[in-house]
């Protein structure tokens, strides 16, 4: 059984309207990646699915790319993507 870690998920713009919470705790496997993690999250929250692909994340306030790990205790942002000009 894998080992378990606690990470705070923050969430912005339309992202927090569409779960109705702007930070939340989250129990993952120690071990996960940003890509495991967005696979996680929509499991949790089905509603965030169509957005994940376009969705920014960063880990402890730095970009998180797919292949990062995520440390315990982790702060992961989600940031929807940004348009206009």
């Amino acid at each position: 059984m894998a080992k378990m870690i606690n990470i705070t998920v923050l969430f912005f713009a339309n992202l927090r309207e569409i779960i109705s919470n702007k930070e939340i705790s989250l129990e993952i496997p120690e071990g996960t990646t940003v890509r495991e993690f967005k696979i996680i999250i929509g499991e949790a929250y089905p509603e965030l699915i169509p957005a994940l692909d376009s969705t920014l994340i960063s880990v402890n306030k730095e970009f998180g790319f797919d292949h990062d790990l995520l440390p315990k205790d982790a702060q992961v942002a989600l940031f929807p993507p940004v348009s206009g000009g």
